[in-house]
C-alpha cells in the first residue's frame, strides 16, 4: 500500500451529482477529495445535449437557489434556450437549454479547480473501508487508501455496467469508458439489496451528411432566459434546432429486426425508464401511431455531431443505419457513434434516510443514478443534498430537512426513500401536489435563505437576493397602493375603482397596460413576472398554503426510532413489511408508503398512543 490519505468528506465519481457534492461540501469547509476514474470527463454529458425540461427545469433553480453549479454552467454553456409548456400556467413552466457539451465540462472543470477545499484525483475506488460497522474510506486501484468521516457514492451507470449493441455486450460505464466491477461487492457486504436498471442512447450523426433544407428549424427564444437567479444575461450565440420524424418504412425496420434488438431477445434483463424509451418499445407500444418526433440538437458550435434525440436504440449497427436512412432529410446521414443501451446495479433507494445516508451504516451516501433515478437534474440535485447532508454529519450537525412541500428536492427525496423504484426515476411536475407553490421562478424566495443558513449561498448571491426582496415588496405595496378608475381602461361603465393589484388579477386589463399606468414599465421582466403570477393566481396559492399546513401537521407527527411495526394489529402484513423495512419518519410518510390507507393510518394512530410521540418539527 502507498500509504494513507485523510480528508474529510470523499466523493466518488465525477458525474453530476459528484460535482454537485464535492463543490457543496467542499465550499461549505469539508477537505473534500472527488475521486473519478477520468478528470478529462468531469461534468460529462453522457446522453443528451440540454440541461433542464418539464420537471427538471425546476430541480436546475433549486439547485441554483442554494448555491449549486449546475445553473450557472448551464448558462455559460447554453446554446439554445427555451421554456416549455409556456402556453400553460406557471406551475408547469419548465425551462429547457441546448449545450454545447465541450463548454459544459470546461466550465465544469473550471469551477472545481477554483473551488477551495477540493482536491481532485484521478483513480478508481476498489472497495470501501469499514471499520466497526462504520464508512470511513475507500482504497484505490493505485494502492493507496483514502480516510474521511464520510463517503458519498455517485457511480451513475458504472457500476458493473455491460454495454448493449445488437446482439454485442461487453463491459462498460459508458461507451470507451471502463465499468466499476467490485465496488458493488463492497456495498452487497454491507447487506445492501441491488437490482439492476437499464438506459440508453441514440446514434450520434455527421450534421455534414443532413439536408437541413428538408427538415423543419426549430429556434431558441430571444432573449434567452437564463437558469441561474444570478446571471443577468445570456450573450453567447445561438444555434437552430430541427425536427425529423419517423415513418412506417422506419417501424418496418425496427419491427422486422425485433429479434436482433437486446430489449426484446432477453439479452437485457434491466428495466428502462418508461418515460423516456427507447424507439424500439415506443414503435412496439404505439403501434396505431404513423410517426414519431425526432429533435435533432446539435452538440456544440465547435463540432458537427448531432443528438437525434427521441430514438434512443440498442438495435445492431446495420439496423440503425436502416433506421436513420428512411427518415426525410437523413437519406444519407452518416452515424459518428452507435446507439447502444447500458444496464448497472443500482441500490434499492428505500434503504436511505431522506438525508440519501444508507440506513444502519454511519459515514455512507449515495446520490444520483446509484439510487435508481435517470438524468443529469435528478443526478445534480441529489449530489448537492448528499454534499450538504455529509457535512452536516462531519460536523455533528443535524441533517437539512427538505420538505415536500417546500421544494422538488424534497419530493424527489421523499419519493425515492418512501416508494422506491420500479423503474429509472424521472421528475414530473406531477409528482409535486403543490407544485404550484414550486414554481421554477420562485426556487430562490422558497430555498435561497435556508442555503444561506447553511453556508452554501455566498455573499454576493444572498445580497442579490435581498435586493429582489426588497424590490417585490415595495413595488407589490405600490400595487396594492395605487388606485385605476374603471373609466380609464375603457373597458367597462366607469363605476369602478381599484388598486393596480386587483387589476392585475383580473383578465380585464393586460399587465403590461397596468404596470405602465403605475410607472413600472422599467422594472424587469423578472420582477413584473413573479408579481403578475402571484397577483394572477393569489386565491390559488392561498388555498394550497391551507393544504401545505395540513400536510405539515402529518408530518410534524415524528415516529419512534424502535417502533416495533409487526405489532400494529389489523393490518396486512405486506404493508407492516413495508413499514418495518422504510422505517417512516413522520406520519405523513408512512402514509405515502404504497399501500397505506386512510384507515391503516387510523389504526396506526390508534397504535401509537401506547408510545411517547413527539410532536416537533425537528426532523434531524
Amino acid at each position: 500500500m502507498l500509504g494513507i490519505h485523510h480528508f474529510d468528506i470523499i466523493v466518488v465519481g465525477g458525474g453530476h451529482a459528484g460535482c454537485e457534492a464535492a463543490h457543496a461540501a467542499a465550499r461549505m469547509g469539508a477537505h473534500t477529495l472527488l475521486l473519478t476514474q477520468n478528470l478529462d470527463t468531469l461534468g460529462q454529458m453522457s446522453c443528451n445535449p440540454a440541461i433542464g425540461g418539464l420537471g427538471k427545469g425546476q430541480l436546475v433553480r433549486e439547485i441554483d437557489a442554494l448555491g449549486g453549479l449546475m445553473g450557472l454552467l448551464a448558462d455559460r454553456a447554453g446554446i439554445h434556450f427555451r421554456i416549455l409548456n409556456r402556453s400553460k400556467g406557471p406551475a408547469v413552466h419548465g425551462p429547457r437549454a441546448q449545450m454545447d457539451k465541450q463548454d459544459y465540462r470546461r466550465e465544469t472543470r473550471s469551477a472545481l479547480d477554483s473551488c477551495p477545499n477540493l482536491t481532485l484525483r484521478q483513480g478508481e475506488a476498489l472497495r470501501l473501508i469499514v471499520e466497526g460497522g462504520k464508512v470511513c474510506g475507500v482504497l484505490t486501484d493505485w494502492g493507496y487508501a483514502c480516510h474521511a468521516s464520510a463517503v458519498i457514492l455517485t457511480t451513475g451507470t458504472f457500476l458493473r455496467g455491460l454495454a448493449h449493441i445488437g446482439e454485442r455486450t461487453f463491459p462498460a460505464g459508458r461507451l470507451c469508458d471502463p465499468p466499476s466491477m467490485t465496488l458493488s461487492d463492497s456495498l452487497r457486504d454491507l447487506g445492501l439489496e441491488m437490482s439492476r436498471l437499464k438506459t440508453g442512447t441514440p446514434p450520434r450523426l455527421d450534421g455534414r451528411s443532413i439536408d437541413w433544407s428538408r427538415l423543419e428549424p426549430q429556434p431558441g427564444e430571444d432573449p434567452p432566459v437564463p437558469f441561474s437567479f444570478m446571471t443577468k444575461t445570456i450573450d453567447r450565440p445561438k444555434i437552430v434546432c430541427h425536427i425529423a420524424f419517423t415513418n412506417e418504412k422506419t417501424h418496418h425496420h425496427i419491427l422486422s429486426n425485433l429479434d436482433r434488438a437486446p430489449l426484446y431477445s432477453g439479452q437485457i434483463k434491466g428495466i428502462g425508464p418508461r418515460y423516456c424509451p427507447s424507439i424500439e418499445d415506443k414503435v412496439v407500444r404505439f403501434k396505431e401511431r404513423d410517426r414519431h418526433q425526432i429533435f435533432l440538437e446539435p452538440e456544440g458550435w465547435r463540432t458537427d455531431e448531432i443528438y437525434p434525440n427521441g430514438i434512443s436504440t440498442s438495435l445492431p449497427i446495420d439496423v440503425q443505419l436502416e433506421m436513420i436512412h428512411s427518415m426525410e432529410g437523413l437519406e444519407n446521414a452518416i452515424i459518428i457513434r452507435p446507439g447502444y443501451a447500458i444496464e448497472y446495479d443500482m441500490v434499492d433507494p428505500t434503504q436511505l434516510r431522506d438525508s440519501l445516508a444508507v440506513k444502519g451504516i454511519p459515514g455512507l451516501y449515495l446520490a444520483g443514478q446509484i439510487n435508481g433515478t435517470t438524468g443529469y437534474e435528478e443526478a445534480a440535485g441529489q449530489g448537492l443534498i448528499a454534499g450538504i447532508q455529509a457535512f452536516r454529519y462531519h460536523r455533528n450537525l443535524p441533517p437539512v430537512h427538505f420538505d415536500r412541500s417546500e421544494s422538488y428536492l424534497g419530493v424527489m427525496i421523499d419519493d425515492l426513500v418512501t416508494k422506491g423504484v420500479d423503474e429509472p426515476y424521472r421528475m414530473f411536475t406531477s409528482r409535486a401536489e403543490f407544485r404550484l407553490l414550486l414554481r421554477s421562478d420562485n426556487a430562490d424566495r422558497r430555498l435561497t435563505p435556508l442555503g444561506h443558513s447553511i453556508g452554501l449561498v455566498d455573499p454576493q448571491r444572498w445580497s442579490h437576493f435581498q435586493k429582489k426582496q426588497d424590490t417585490l415588496h415595495k413595488t407589490r405595496e405600490l400595487l396594492r397602493a395605487t388606485r385605476i378608475h374603471a373609466a380609464e381602461t375603457g373597458l367597462t361603465n366607469g363605476r369602478d375603482r381599484k388598486s393596480a393589484w386587483d387589476w392585475l388579477r383580473g383578465e380585464e386589463m393586460k399587465a403590461e397596460e397596468i404596470f405602465k399606468r403605475v410607472d413600472l414599465l422599467n422594472q424587469s421582466d423578472e420582477i413584473r413576472d413573479a408579481l403578475s403570477t402571484e397577483a394572477t393566481y393569489e386565491g390559488y396559492l392561498t388555498r394550497q398554503q391551507e393544504d401545505v399546513e395540513r400536510f405539515r401537521k402529518a408530518e410534524s407527527v415524528i415516529l419512534p426510532e424502535n417502533f416495533d411495526w409487526m405489532a400494529v394489529p389489523g393490518l396486512s402484513t405486506e404493508l407492516r413489511q413495508k413499514w418495518m423495512k422504510i422505517k417512516p419518519r413522520t406520519l405523513g410518510q408512512a402514509y405515502r408508503v404504497p399501500g397505506a390507507t386512510p384507515a391503516s393510518i387510523s389504526v396506526l394512530m390508534i397504535h401509537l398512543k401506547m408510545y411517547p410521540i413527539a410532536i416537533s418539527q425537528d426532523h434531524s
